[in-house]
């Protein structure tokens, strides 16, 4: 099944889900030529195990608690922090509570 992206001009809500974020799934938002944004939802005790991207990379967190592991390093994200990653920086995530983010990220790296 194709992904729909939100069309270039088209104005996109990116509040907390609130109620509806136990039964909310990740979704892409737009991918363009260089640019991809996506909210990701991890429920409490889920895990995105470690990964790098190829370009740099922005993660925000909407709402919930996430403990985000970056270069040795342990942080807590909470709404409305925001972490920053150079290309290919291992990083992973593991929902303290039910969270949802939005994650950009650059596909041409820098």
């Amino acid at each position: 099944m194709a992904l729909t992206h939100t069309p270039s001009g088209q104005v996109v809500s990116i509040l907390p889900l609130g109620d509806r974020l136990a039964q909310a799934t990740s979704s892409a938002i737009l991918k363009a030529g260089q640019l991809e944004v996506m909210r990701v939802v991890l429920l409490a005790g889920k895990s995105m195990r470690e990964h790098h991207t190829p370009g740099e990379a922005t993660v925000q967190c909407l709402e919930g608690t996430v403990e985000f592991k970056a270069g040795g390093d342990t942080h807590l994200l909470r709404a409305g922090d925001l972490v920053h990653l150079q290309p290919r920086a291992l990083h992973a995530l593991t929902a303290v509570e039910d969270a949802s983010l939005l994650v950009t990220l650059c596909l041409a790296p820098g």
